[in-house]
């Protein structure tokens, strides 16, 4: 599987966060869930609990419309991630390439990654 995206967009209207991969595949992402799947050290409870894909149960988290799950801004990180800047000013996690296609919400891919 090629884990690297073609493009990228945020759209605030609809809080969704698209990426278009390589292989074709197109994540559409709730803010809600990246927000609930934030893999920095704080969000994931310290550092022994950081693993390669988000836990199972962020795809049932569900958070309200408020400035903890709007983005902001989103950064790149080198050729390998993305750091997303939050309205309540969190900014911690970085999300890198295969993260983001383990945390893909569609049927395909939650099957692919055992979730």
């Amino acid at each position: 599987m090629n884990e690297k995206p073609t493009n990228i967009t945020v759209n605030k209207k609809t809080r969704e966060f698209t990426i278009n991969w390589e292989d074709g595949h197109i994540s559409v992402y709730p803010f809600g869930l990246l927000r609930a799947a934030c893999p920095c050290a704080s969000c994931r409870g310290g550092h022994e609990n950081m693993k390669s894909e988000p836990d199972a149960e962020v795809f049932d988290v569900q958070l309200e419309d408020s400035p903890m799950t709007r983005i902001n801004n989103v950064k790149a990180v080198g050729s390998y991630a993305l750091a997303i800047v939050w309205e309540d000013g969190h900014d911690y996690g970085i999300y890198n390439w295969h993260y983001l296609r383990a945390l893909c919400p569609c049927e395909e891919d939650r099957a692919k990654y055992g979730k």
